[in-house]
């Protein structure tokens, strides 16, 4: 049996590697969702007008891991008190959203989301969005493994955002 999650959480370069990684994933791909144009490219997304975020889909084996946990590794990936980006990234198609495919995977995320909230970790309010599910549209080849065929480049992107992890979640 397998299941997908699908999290935006800026730049889908850096979503990809922390997800990937785990036991129990079968497959990540990097794409756009939440938006108003079909079939969309890079392009059309970055230029704020079609409504999508980057975003990941994750397709995983839920008896080696859970959704509860692929929430808990999204949430050390990402700022979820900055609405309008992430780290470098900033604009609406780099919101923080999780996007759930079914009344269970919105009650985990809701729960989740409490957590954080009430864990004071944070000095802000929790913003990351919880929506459901639209069509996710995988971006093109050259998105794909960023940080499998792009190290250097993705270093250079991932640095701003390992040390708000480092800060925030060690």
């Amino acid at each position: 049996m397998k299941e997908t999650a699908i999290f935006a959480g800026g730049c889908f370069w850096c979503m990809v590697e922390p997800f990937e990684t785990q036991p129990g994933i079968l497959n990540v791909v990097s794409g756009y969702t939440g938006g108003h144009v079909a079939n969309p490219t890079y392009e059309q997304v970055k230029s704020h007008t079609t409504g999508h975020t980057e975003a990941v889909e994750i397709t995983f084996d839920p008896d080696i891991i859970t959704y509860a946990q692929l929430v808990e590794i999204y949430w050390q990936q990402t700022d979820p008190t900055d609405a309008m980006g992430q780290f470098q990234d900033r604009g609406d198609n780099y919101r923080p959203v999780i996007y759930v495919a079914n009344a269970e995977q919105r009650a985990i995320a809701v729960a989740s989301k409490k957590a954080l909230a009430a864990s004071d970790r944070f000095d802000q309010p929790i913003v990351t969005q919880i929506v459901d599910a639209s069509t996710f549209y995988p971006a093109e080849e050259e998105h794909q493994e960023f940080y499998q065929h792009n190290p250097r480049r993705y270093a250079q992107e991932h640095a701003q955002r390992q040390s708000f992890i480092d800060q925030n979640w060690q």
